[in-house]
């Protein structure tokens, strides 16, 4: 979107500011788009090559994705920052009952001391190829809409694999930049060996809980600090304590002294996904299907794993990954429902298609190419939606249920091995034994068998209910048994998970997985109650991977005729590749005659702990320090406190949580980490009125480092003096 909302005279009238205006448009710009914005006209004080410089090194070679987040490093021994939430896997399997890293916090004040950040690695992009012609050309004389999606999908795949053999140090992977318009190869760089460094009580890295999230005045110590390993010889490898520290090309030099209103910043990071440059029927089916339906199954699933969490702390801390990302993306897809009727963004839509239906209309040549486009895409949607109900379940079907995840993984290896001459099972099952075992091992580790049992008899129960078009056969068959559908799921699950071994991870490592006779001879419902979905959903495959092709097209097609219409250039959809986005430090008006500060301070964690909310605890050491006046060298002079966290207009989803927020000067000044509730649509429309993120201010994050953590050691390290 590229429409502008100014409220310059509520901004006058409140005397707030004495400048200038500027004003903001949409763009997380991918690498190849950053010639395209001046920067420096917009507030940037350095050369823009020093902020990304194909031919040299720039700050884009300290960016690193980690964990689905971004990170930054902020010293040459491979130290990372970025967000609490980031680390909070990792951190939920260093912890037990008795080391509580989870709630109490971590600090490494020595090497030896750091411990292996389990499930994380750092990747960093090497390099990137255009190669939209390369790909596009494979299929300039496919019609079939299955066949074409299918030849895109292996010429991406066969294009990294080339570069893999090329350099066989590095990852590659080729990624739509436009859906089925262009397409690029990117390279990236593993480190497998990241460990754990400083992480905050929870109470300050969580500040707020689910209370505050998406959510400003923010009050959270959204960070967290951890380091990249890599073997003697500086290649990547498995975490060993004989490996050393990483040496990045280049690391970031962090500001202590922050920001002010209205200065310039900039984000390098990596986004997820947008889908901006969709029609009307895609917002409308995010708005109908995807978004409450899985928003109203994770707060099910939340309500039961937070009520058996309760049984023992052990439990508690094995859910809590779980519950934590469900809970975030409840409340980001209920905000997106609430941003969508807010702005009336569908209407939006179809306001923007009917325009570029009369363009289509009024131009022969276009309407000889591009005349069925629009009702073609229509139509592809009510195919979509319906059957989207059965679809989403067996999207949500094996995240679900964990025992049936593992009987998916079990079922998967069983039938490789089945296809195997009987000569090579033996070396077969050797050969991958192991992988199979780790990928149960990340399973069982958030495994509760009175979890599974009531999440998967909502699932089935939500099946059961399905119009005839969208029945589930494996469901059917359990339904079927009983005139009483709630009776019949209730008896299937009561002996299904009282006679399943699988419950047992002992029975299944070193009984059921010890060999091939064991492995080929066990059976169990659930066995086949996973064997029947995966039936119907391979007999359900051609037609959709025939939508799915078509849709490729369709959308293709869709964004070149708008690009002609709006005689304009887009910057593509964000898709968890390397993006800079640009903004300024800001406040805004998110409902009438309400303006929200940009600036938080300690003094606003000291009064939502006065409300007795649970999420609203914090360290008593918070209130002996700030009664104190104890702020060090980092308090903001106009707050007379120290800067918690601070909002900008900048362009971010999901993928920037952790991303640095850097000042003219690229300096870190801060690590983004959420947006504003109004903010949450952002996947689908972005305006300088309503959206605004949020990030910790790294003047609270070495106050608490120094003040609360007694961790001046890391300080030094990063070349804050006190």
């Amino acid at each position: 979107m590229n429409k502008k909302f100014l409220a310059v005279g509520a901004l006058i009238v409140a005397g707030l500011f004495q400048f200038s205006y500027k004003l903001r448009e949409e763009g997380m710009f991918p690498l190849s788009e950053i010639h395209k914005v001046d920067l420096k006209k917009a507030g940037l004080k350095i050369d823009p090559n020093e902020v990304y410089n194909p031919n040299g090194i720039s700050l884009v070679d300290a960016l690193v994705n980690v964990g689905g987040c971004t990170g930054s490093f902020i010293s040459n021994e491979g130290l990372i920052i970025t967000n609490h939430h980031c680390a909070f896997s990792a951190v939920q399997l260093a912890s037990t009952p008795e080391n509580d890293y989870l709630n109490k916090g971590f600090v490494a004040r020595t090497r030896e001391q750091e411990i292996e950040a389990k499930g994380l690695t750092c990747r960093i992009t090497d390099s990137y190829e255009d190669v939209s012609d390369k790909v596009l050309g494979a299929v300039a004389q496919v019609t079939d809409p299955a066949s074409r999606l299918q030849i895109i999908n292996n010429m991406m795949k066969n294009l990294a694999l080339e570069a893999e053999k090329k350099d066989p140090t590095i990852k590659a992977e080729v990624s739509e930049m436009f859906i089925g318009k262009s397409y690029v190869l990117f390279r990236y760089k593993t480190i497998h060996d990241v460990r754990l460094v400083y992480v905050p009580n929870r109470q300050i890295g969580e500040f707020g809980g689910e209370t505050d999230n998406w959510v400003w005045p923010r009050h959270t110590g959204d960070y967290s600090f951890m380091r990249a390993y890599v073997s003697k010889d500086g290649k990547p490898a498995k975490y060993s304590k004989d490996n050393v520290p990483y040496t990045p090309k280049k690391f970031l030099k962090v500001n202590a002294h922050g920001t002010n209103e209205e200065d310039f910043v900039f984000i390098l990071g990596y986004p997820g996904k947008t889908y901006r440059h969709r029609p009307a029927q895609f917002i409308e089916y995010q708005a109908k299907y995807v978004l409450p339906y899985t928003s109203d199954l994770y707060d099910f699933q939340n309500t039961t794993m937070e009520n058996v969490g309760k049984k023992d702390k052990a439990t508690e801390i094995k859910l809590a990954t779980r519950i934590k990302r469900n809970a975030n993306v409840m409340k980001n897809y209920r905000g997106k429902i609430a941003g969508i009727k807010g702005i009336d963004l569908i209407e939006q839509k179809k306001q923007e298609d009917a325009a570029l239906a009369t363009f289509i209309n009024n131009n022969t040549d276009m309407k000889n190419q591009y005349g069925n486009l629009l009702s073609d895409i229509d139509n592809l949607y009510k195919l979509i939606n319906s059957d989207a109900s059965r679809d989403l379940w067996f999207g949500q079907i094996y995240t679900s249920t964990s025992l049936l995840n593992v009987a998916r993984n079990i079922n998967i290896f069983r039938n490789e091995l089945n296809k195997q001459p009987n000569t090579q099972k033996e070396t077969f099952f050797n050969n991958n034994i192991a992988r199979l075992k780790q990928a149960l091992n990340t399973i069982y580790e958030a495994y509760d068998i009175d979890v599974d049992r009531r999440i998967f008899k909502k699932m089935l129960t939500d099946a059961s209910a399905f119009t005839a078009n969208q029945k589930v056969s494996a469901v059917d068959k359990i339904t079927g048994r009983t005139t009483n559908n709630e009776a019949g799921i209730n008896e299937y699950i009561n002996d299904t998970f009282g006679l399943t071994k699988l419950k047992d991870q002992e029975y299944v490592y070193n009984t059921l997985l010890k060999s091939v006779k064991n492995l080929s001879g066990y059976n169990d419902a659930l066995l086949n109650f996973e064997n029947d979905i995966a039936k119907q959903i391979a007999e359900l495959k051609p037609e959709k991977d025939r939508r799915d092709g078509l849709l490729n097209k369709l959308m293709g097609d869709y964004v070149n005729v708008k690009e002609k219409f709006l005689n304009k250039n887009f910057i593509p959809d964000a898709n968890s590749t390397l993006r800079l986005t640009y903004g300024y430090v800001r406040g805004y008006s998110p409902a009438d005659a309400t303006y929200m500060s940009p600036y938080t301070s300690i003094k606003g964690i000291l009064e939502k702990g006065a409300t007795g909310n649970p999420d609203f605890y914090y360290p008593n050491i918070i209130k002996e320090l700030w009664n104190k006046k104890d702020f060090g060298p980092f308090v903001k002079k106009e707050l007379n406190d120290v800067p918690v966290a601070f909002l900008y207009d900048m362009d971010t989803t999901g993928g920037n949580s952790g991303s640095p927020i850097m000042n003219a000067y690229g300096e870190l000044i801060g690590v983004n980490f959420d947006r504003a509730y109004g903010a949450t649509i952002n996947d689908y429309a972005w305006n300088e009125s309503y959206s605004r993120s949020i990030g910790v201010d790294i003047r609270y994050v070495l106050w608490a480092a120094s003040k609360i953590d007694h961790a001046d050691f890391l300080l030094k390290e990063i070349g804050v003096n006190l």
